[in-house]
């Protein structure tokens, strides 16, 4: 690590207490001159260090600023987790693609504080103004078959959700497949791309796309996505929000993802099913159809009623909530 990360580490060990430019240059080994490049150098990333004579320097806040050091001291068990923190990136997925290309192991986690080409599904844009948002990548190299595979964006639903409501003490659904929604909104958004081995038909890599509007951005969301699109927070965050939720989704994540294929998250991701109850729209071939959806299987397969009492079952798609219905 650079002087100035370990100054900042230090400076979150001791958060709100006071600690002097000599006991920190002590404690690392550098001169009081390199602390002071350091601490000018984290005031302008938007860290606010007060400096008070015969006291020294104080953290007052980290004004949500993404750190690796602010998400680690948050990790649990998954310490050696490689993170590539990021001021700006075309997206995380294309980051993560460009490792793995060039032989990266799995757990390289990219999170960016904007993207200017952000990935959403189908092709679509996910907005990702700067320091409002969680913009991150993770490198997976699967071991288990393709069709176990298909569990991880799930995986991943479940672990954003909790992470998100352990951070903000409110409640989330995830709409099938893998949104994840708060006050009837969307706040995050799943993306998983990967490669494929066609001569074994094994991966050869998964990337893990994870977007969440953490806050609003000033002057809120695009016209095409206002009516849709919400925030974790609808109000300002206060410190660390960003990093313990980062921290959070890591460590859901990969306490799944080791268990695969026992995993057991399905019934966590069926107890906050959006669509459960609800009568959907979905396209199937040319023909735009209809239906109750009646519950999610053990597959994540939605089971949707038609109009005439079948029960029909869909494994992916785009469907649209139609109107809501007392769940039964």
């Amino acid at each position: 690590m650079s002087v100035k990360d370990d100054v900042l580490k230090f400076l979150l060990e001791n958060k709100l207490e006071a600690v002097s430019g000599e006991e920190i240059a002590s404690s690392l080994g550098v001169s009081r001159n390199a602390i002071w490049k350091a601490i000018k150098a984290l005031r302008t990333e938007g860290y606010e260090i007060e400096a008070a004579t015969n006291k020294g320097y104080t953290l007052v806040s980290d004004n949500n600023t993404l750190s690796e050091q602010g998400i680690r001291k948050h990790l649990n068990g998954n310490e050696n987790i490689d993170l590539h923190i990021l001021p700006v990136v075309d997206s995380t997925n294309n980051y993560i693609k460009r490792l793995a290309g060039d032989g990266s192991p799995e757990g390289v986690v990219a999170i960016s504080e904007e993207q200017t080409a952000g990935k959403g599904r189908l092709g679509r844009k996910f907005e990702s103004p700067k320091k409002t948002g969680i913009y991150m990548s993770i490198l997976l190299r699967p071991t288990f078959s393709a069709e176990e595979s298909l569990s991880i964006t799930t995986i991943a639903a479940v672990a954003t959700a909790k992470a998100i409501e352990t951070v903000s003490g409110f409640e989330t659904q995830i709409k099938w497949v893998n949104d994840i929604y708060m006050r009837e909104r969307k706040v995050s958004g799943i993306l998983t791309e990967a490669s494929v081995n066609f001569e074994s038909g094994k991966l050869e890599y998964a990337v893990l796309g994870i977007g969440i509007n953490v806050k609003y951005p000033e002057g809120g969301f695009p016209d095409e996505i206002s009516d849709i699109a919400g925030a974790v927070f609808e109000e300002e965050c206060g410190d660390d929000i960003r990093c313990r939720i980062i921290a959070g989704i890591i460590d859901n994540f990969f306490e799944y993802y080791r268990k695969i294929p026992n995993s057991n998250h399905i019934e966590e991701y069926r107890s906050r099913s959006l669509l459960t109850g609800r009568e959907i729209s979905f396209i199937q071939g040319d023909e735009e159809k209809s239906g109750i959806v009646r519950d999610i299987d053990d597959d994540c397969h939605l089971l949707v009623e038609m109009p005439d009492g079948s029960i029909k079952e869909f494994s992916t798609g785009e469907v649209n909530i139609k109107k809501t219905f007392l769940k039964r």
